[in-house]
């Protein structure tokens, strides 16, 4: 893993002179530069997605991955597309290995805000490994979270990468 290069700053800003982010991306954000492309907010999320890689390869970011999310794209069938989306999730930095904290989490948040078994796994991972944001595509998921109490904010990457790219 690579140190944070200041000196190009590029997308890093002052952001990373505070602290270099540590982003979960889940597997919709991974998959997102595989859909269909036609559809403008499709082809907006991919890019956004696509530079936050690209930040993580330059090493002035982080990406997580973990089993939370190795099981859910393990369960991908389209072969072609799981080999471009592992492609992707090479790129991740920081490893989560899943725990009986994570699992007992998540089931906090199935009951408490109705999420899905993977959003819920997603969301307890990144707030145990210390996340700076969770990353999403999901809207349903983000209007879930949005009027939560939670620590770790979910967003779209889109939006997270606007505020990142104008945070002076």
């Amino acid at each position: 893993m690579q140190t944070s290069n200041l000196a190009g700053g590029g997308l890093c800003h002052d952001i990373c002179a505070v602290k270099k982010p540590r982003i979960y991306l889940d597997s919709c954000c991974f998959n997102r530069p595989f859909d269909d492309l036609t559809q403008e907010r499709v082809r907006l999320e991919s890019e956004a997605v696509l530079s936050i890689i690209n930040q993580c390869e330059l090493g002035r970011w982080d990406i997580y991955k973990g089993d939370v999310l190795d099981e859910e794209m393990n369960r991908m069938t389209n072969v072609f597309k799981k080999l471009k989306v592992m492609r992707l999730y090479s790129s991740a930095t920081l490893f989560i290995e899943i725990n009986d904290t994570i699992i007992n989490r998540a089931k906090y948040f199935q009951n408490e805000f109705k999420t899905g078994t993977f959003d819920s796994l997603h969301l307890a991972s990144a707030e145990y490994a210390g996340a700076s944001i969770l990353l999403t595509t999901d809207m349903k998921f983000i209007r879930r979270m949005f009027a939560s109490d939670m620590a770790i904010r979910v967003t779209n990457p889109v939006v997270w990468l606007t505020e990142v790219m104008f945070s002076d």
